[in-house]
């Protein structure tokens, strides 16, 4: 018999954003989910890992969830994924470079 309660079995079969907003009766707009679907993901797993400890009851967690996840959707809302950084991409301040010496670039042929 499995540990896994009926929110967890629930929450594996969602694949998308919307999938996470119509499950947690998150209203959206299609148009704002399409631009940030990703980054809405991201911060939802964000707030959800600085709650802390879970609570014991799926019906807890279910609020804890939808609370926080309508919390990420309003957040690309109010605002937009470069002003919001959730990737570390959007937190490199300088361009990354790297240096690669001339003789580095080529193929070693055997025998030649």
């Amino acid at each position: 018999m499995s540990d896994d309660s009926e929110l967890d079995l629930d929450l594996d079969e969602l694949s998308s954003a919307e999938d996470f907003l119509d499950y947690f009766d998150v209203a959206y707009e299609p148009s704002v989910v399409h631009v940030n679907r990703l980054h809405i993901l991201q911060r939802f797993h964000d707030y959800v890992a600085k709650a802390g400890e879970m609570p014991g009851t799926d019906d807890a967690r279910f609020e804890l969830y939808k609370v926080n996840l309508t919390k990420a959707y309003q957040d690309f809302v109010d605002s937009d994924a470069v002003t919001e950084k959730v990737f570390k991409v959007f937190h490199m301040h300088e361009p990354q470079t790297a240096f690669v010496p001339l003789g580095d670039i080529g193929l070693q042929v055997k025998g030649a």
